[in-house]
């Protein structure tokens, strides 16, 4: 059976891509290896934080504010054909300082993005308190990004496969791309477990493992996978309201009295294993940022594999040798947050449309590597 697109991956990116082109009419045949959304979609905390991870301007900034604002819409869009709540929930996110190093750092970001209209403002230890009393009195202050949500990483992901399969996608899992066929320098299909798929265009989406079904295909990036570690607690008790984001550790409330705590960083491996000294480097963090943690009561902890390049931005873009062939990956902490965008822009690209913005700094052409 012939596509117009296929599209390699079957998390948060994946399904955003292949559920905008279906509302463009696509026939859109969508691929996973193992079961979807059971990698990094499933691992992640859901941070919205176009704001608090991002200490320069930059095009990946603007390109995390304006996916930011894409989703009080798509929440209700996802809702209504999928049936699923992403859990939007936005009380902001506090940016903590414990000293005045950290305050001067955190007082230069908040200038900066000031600057660009941010909503975000410099909060004192007291006003701090009276939002979040059971915080750490040893925190001094705090950078507020009001704009900054979370949501449920797997709902949005699972979200977006179910509305595209809605709209007629087909979702095939369990089955692993080995490579993209290529006829004269053209992405024609691929190649899988189960026989060849053929297609007008091959998007490939797959997260930490994108690079190595390019590597079958002759096609190197320049990207690595980065493990992190996460755990979460629940209490009958309200210990939070709003996220806080801190170095080397955030706390993201969710629902039910739950608080989802990350994240270590290993980089250069695809091991999904949790470390005692991961986990317990994360509680010591956690507990110095909220005392009453300790209390809670302990819930789980899992891993993700992140997909990250050298330069820190994504790829996005239609590869520059090989026609056809799409490229949208090294999304790194931001795969939730940039998913609406990522799959809107693509789906401009396949059509040819006026891109929202300038994606030339995330060109593929910008680390194409050939094998040695």
């Amino acid at each position: 059976m012939s596509y117009d697109c296929i599209v390699i991956g079957g998390g948060v990116n994946g399904g955003s891509i292949a559920y905008s082109l279906a509302k463009r009419g696509k026939k859109v045949l969508l691929l996973e290896k193992d079961r979807v959304v059971s990698k990094a979609s499933k691992a992640a905390a859901g941070m919205l934080a176009a704001g608090g991870e991002f200490v320069e301007d930059g095009p990946l900034f603007q390109l995390a504010r304006k996916s930011r604002a894409m989703f009080p819409e798509v929440a209700q869009e996802l809702r209504e054909l999928s049936g699923i709540d992403i859990e939007l929930i936005n009380k902001g996110m506090y940016k903590i300082a414990f000293s005045e190093d950290d305050e001067a750092d955190l007082k230069r970001i908040i200038e900066f993005q000031k600057q660009e209209g941010e909503k975000v403002d410099w909060i004192s230890a007291k006003q701090l308190r009276v939002q979040e009393p059971r915080l750490s009195s040893a925190i001094t202050g705090a950078m507020y990004l009001p704009s900054d949500g979370h949501v449920s990483a797997p709902n949005l992901a699972f979200a977006f496969l179910k509305s595209a399969a809605k709209l007629g996608v087909d979702i095939k899992e369990f089955i692993e791309v080995y490579s993209v066929i290529m006829e004269n320098g053209i992405a024609t299909g691929v190649m899988t477990t189960e026989g060849a798929y053929f297609s007008n265009q091959v998007i490939l989406a797959g997260g930490a493992w994108s690079s190595k079904v390019l590597a079958d295909t002759n096609i190197r990036l320049d990207t690595y996978p980065v493990k992190g570690e996460c755990f979460s607690v629940t209490s009958h008790q309200q210990l939070l309201t709003s996220t806080i984001f801190s170095h080397g550790c955030y706390l993201v409330p969710k629902s039910g009295g739950r608080i989802i705590v990350g994240a270590t960083e290993k980089a250069n491996t695809f091991s999904q294993s949790v470390s005692f000294n991961g986990i317990s480097g994360l509680m010591e963090k956690a507990k110095r940022i909220l005392p009453a943690i300790v209390e809670a009561e302990w819930e789980m902890a899992w891993a993700g594999i992140r997909p990250q390049t050298s330069d820190g931005l994504p790829y996005l873009g239609e590869h520059p040798k090989h026609k056809n062939l799409f490229v949208a990956t090294g999304h790194y902490r931001n795969g939730i947050l940039l998913a609406p965008i990522t799959g809107e822009l693509i789906a401009d690209l396949i059509e040819e449309r006026q891109m929202m913005l300038d994606i030339a700094s995330f060109s593929i052409e910008r680390h194409v590597k050939q094998p040695v």
